[in-house]
């Protein structure tokens, strides 16, 4: 039975309902106009906040609601006072009614119907979370803390709990919550509009943790688009599910201060880098070829890199992606770890292992990436909101995706925060920026005519520029001890360059210039390895021109590239003899260190995101002596400032051969201020070179340290006994020595 309202009964209230309704400021009887109710009703309202709610008419107050399938609604305050009964408009579940309450606050409904009862807290009682000053920040551009405002956020709010959703649609007609809280039904909880900024909000009592969202837009047409999942959901579904999550507040207790500490203060250009890099889903699988989860990767990959003496452990993406082999560069979701190793507890769980363990954590981060899958955020309230309209500025060729559009302020202050949210919510210590040089040229991979000149009639993007710029200044300004890296394969000048220099502001760059010689290099057969000395010698003439880290990764060991070790010339002992020299050569060249995993222990097979590495070849010598060479040079780096605390600076580096190309033999010296010099000697042919002469800048002993060779390793064993002793002769310094075949050693002089 339905209760009556104090103004007309329940007989009079149904024949209002079926009649053309007043104006909803009729103040006798506080009623909601009937083009309101048909809008609420068919989830076609703008404004629900004017019609459902604590609505006053007068001094009167009144309720209205909208609960499908009810019979009976009445009202109550959060207290438990009950507050009046409300009469139903229509069968659709529109509910109003006067109130006895003497101000405005949030009320609690008890519903019922033939199938039983239940209570929920109404949300259009409750006031806005946002505030003015949010708007005129997010607005402006310049709000550092979206991430606090923006997504999904389990908060107290006008003495109830629950949940606040704020999203970005500033074309959208209407934007509802959807879950599995209200059946996926877009009339029960559209948000409130923020006009000024185009963010919609929504507070929702009753919810907690764990309940999977979207949103549901209807698009400037009044067209209704696919559900889209949250761009700043801090957890989602595990795909192929696609769904938000809502998430907890990150609640763990950080014990890494003296590591971020160390890194705050250090000198990143003078510090050992060298990065293992990593795909969580494929480094091993557990015994019934499951992933991982976030703390079994904890327990078996920080102890493998403390032990092969990596710094740094570098993911591919781990932000949300649907599609397994896109290894992560399709994220759909940047502000949530990837629910495939577990919650973003587990995540951060990790992260302070590594710390604790002495190992930092860097992310491949991809804002050159733009997928258009329907739940993301291509077209997100029916426009291209994200994206560039003009497809001759907002689509990649390459991967056929979207660009996003650099220029606007909203999309820049997205990615930016993002940044910010992986440094401060995680602690990640950098973040490797994927494919810059596809974002920097207006022309890349576009022929004529199929590319916009900027505003100086140039080929730059100087959008993306001003975005990287501004990225990376409020990156390393608010988080010292952060490294951003860029994988960039032009002449692009100062990347990794200050802003206030000129430059892009990355603290380093991928040298793909060494990267791409050296394997031309060493995929030649020795005999032809003379006539293409120049491959090694000319990366000397830029090496110092950027802070370079030397990268082996993913992407030459797959699509047919093969492994490392099989992209060395000649038979299988020759390969591991040349691999193992050709790591000591670029451990002793300057330039921080990336090696993809795998490569290590000398994976034979390419590498595929479906399976894991190859563990069992660890069972044979030869590739335990490459992942043993790997670890002793790693032990060296570290250990010795002449090999990394000027690799960025060209006073760390001098040749002491440099043009023997007849014996394929490179020769050059390392040294840092107070240190004691080493000595870099190649041999990449299968002669050993007897008596040779290297050329030294000190008298005395030179011990050496490593000796790619030794049979330790899986080589021949050949050397010079532990050390050679360097000469004055004809007012030249040298020493006397023995070249092992296919191999590097290096020499530290040992004053006495």
């Amino acid at each position: 039975m339905r209760t009556a309202l104090n103004c007309a009964g329940v007989e009079e209230r149904v024949q209002l309902a079926k009649k053309p309704r007043a104006t909803a400021d009729n103040a006798c009887e506080g009623l909601a106009a009937a083009g309101d109710i048909e809008a609420i009703v068919a989830g076609t309202h703008g404004d629900p906040f004017a019609v459902l709610g604590v609505q006053q008419a007068g001094k009167a107050f009144f309720a209205r609601c909208f609960i499908p399938h009810a019979e009976f609604v009445a009202a109550f305050t959060l207290a438990g006072r009950k507050a009046g009964e409300l009469a139903r408009s229509d069968d659709a579940g529109f509910f109003e009614g006067k109130l006895s309450i003497r101000k405005r606050q949030p009320l609690r409904y008890h519903a019922r119907n033939e199938g039983g009862e239940w209570w929920l807290i109404d949300p259009y009682s409750f006031g806005p979370v946002l505030g003015p000053m949010d708007d005129y920040y997010i607005a402006e551009g310049s709000h550092l803390r979206l991430f606090d405002k923006l997504g999904a956020h389990l908060i107290e709010h006008e003495g109830a709990s629950g949940v606040q959703f704020a999203v970005w649609a500033p074309n959208a007609r209407r934007v509802s919550v959807v879950g599995d809280f209200n059946g996926w039904d877009g009339r029960r909880h559209p948000m409130r509009e923020r006009r000024d900024t185009g963010i919609w909000e929504l507070f929702l009592p009753d919810i907690g943790a764990g309940r999977a969202y979207k949103y549901e837009i209807l698009g400037p047409d009044g067209a209704r688009l696919p559900l889209k999942a949250d761009p700043f959901a801090f957890q989602s579904e595990l795909r192929p599910a696609t769904a938000s999550v809502t998430a907890p507040p990150l609640a763990h207790e950080w014990g890494d201060e003296a590591h971020r500490a160390y890194w705050r203060k250090a000198d990143l250009r003078r510090q050992p880098v060298s990065i293992y890099e990593v795909h969580a889903g494929s480094w091993q699988l557990g015994d019934d070829g499951s992933f991982l989860s976030w703390d079994q990767l904890a327990e078996r990959l920080i102890p493998y890199v403390v032990d092969t003496g990596f710094t740094h452990i570098e993911f591919l993406p781990i932000s949300e992606y649907p599609y397994d082999p896109s290894w992560g560069y399709q994220t759909t979701g940047l502000y949530a770890p990837t629910a495939r190793f577990g919650d973003p507890a587990g995540f951060a769980r990790f992260v302070d292992g590594a710390h604790r363990a002495g190992i930092g954590v860097i992310l491949d981060w991809v804002p050159a990436h733009f997928p258009v899958d329907e739940h993301g955020l291509a077209k997100f309230d029916g426009t291209a909101l994200y994206e560039h309209a003009d497809p001759r500025k907002g689509f990649h060729p390459d991967w056929n995706t979207a660009i996003y559009n650099f220029g606007r302020r909203e999309v820049v202050s997205f990615l930016v925060n993002n940044a910010l949210y992986w440094a401060e919510k995680f602690h990640v210590d950098g973040l490797r920026v994927d494919a810059v040089a596809s974002m920097l040229y207006l022309d890349y991979s576009r022929k004529a005519g199929e590319w916009l000149p900027n505003e100086k009639g140039g080929r730059e993007n100087l959008e993306a520029v001003r975005f990287l710029q501004c990225m990376n200044k409020e990156l390393y300004g608010h988080h010292p001890g952060v490294m951003t890296i860029a994988e960039e394969s032009t002449s692009w000048p100062k990347v990794s360059q200050p802003v206030h220099e000129g430059g892009l502001g990355f603290g380093f760059k991928w040298n793909m210039g060494f990267m791409h010689d050296t394997l031309e290099y060493f995929s030649r057969e020795p005999v032809h390895r003379k006539f293409h000395h120049n491959d090694l010698t000319f990366g000397l003439m830029y090496a110092f021109s950027e802070n370079f880290v030397l990268p082996l990764s993913h992407d030459e060991v797959v699509h047919g590239k093969g492994t490392l070790l099989e992209k060395m010339a000649g038979d299988d002992w020759q390969k591991f003899a040349t691999l193992r020299a050709f790591y000591a050569f670029m451990w002793g060249y300057p330039g921080k260190k990336l090696l993809f995993m795998g490569q290590e222990f000398a994976q034979r097979r390419e590498w595929s995101e479906a399976r894991a590495l190859d563990w069992n070849l660890l069972d044979y010598a030869p590739h335990r002596g490459v992942r043993d060479t790997l670890r002793d040079l790693n032990r060296l780096y570290r250990s010795r400032p002449a090999l990394h605390a000027r690799d960025c600076e060209p006073e760390g580096f001098s040749w002491l051969i440099v043009d023997d190309s007849e014996n394929s033999v490179f020769a050059w010296l390392r040294s840092a201020p107070g240190e004691n010099p080493i000595a870099v000697i190649s041999n990449f042919t299968p002669v050993p070179r007897e008596s040779y002469r290297v050329p030294l800048p000190a008298e005395g002993v030179w011990r050496e340290i490593i000796n790619t060779d030794a049979s330790a390793y899986g080589g021949s064993g050949k050397g010079n006994g532990g050390a050679v002793e360097a000469r004055a002769e004809g007012g030249k310094i040298s020493a006397v020595m023995l070249l092992p075949p296919l191999a590097t050693i290096m020499l530290e002089f040992a004053p006495q």
